[in-house]
């Protein structure tokens, strides 16, 4: 990393994003902003209901246990 920064030279980091209406968004306020509401949308496939996960009671274990000679 440090080679290629040698080799290129200095680059300036841009922080320039664009909106969900294209437009190019510079304050690093609103691209925050726009950030949270595209991964809110993106990870939110179930519409925003909370997904409770139930426990599942069996009479026995799930996986049986090992051999000798398996460990």
């Amino acid at each position: 990393m440090g080679i290629n920064n040698f080799k290129k030279g200095y680059q300036p980091w841009k922080n320039i994003v664009k909106n969900e209406k294209g437009d190019l968004v510079t304050d690093c306020h609103n691209i925050l902003a726009s950030s949270r509401k595209h991964f809110s949308q993106l990870l939110n496939v179930y519409g925003g209901y909370a997904v409770r996960q139930r426990e599942k009671h069996t009479e026995g274990p799930l996986v049986p246990e090992p051999a000798a000679f398996e460990v």
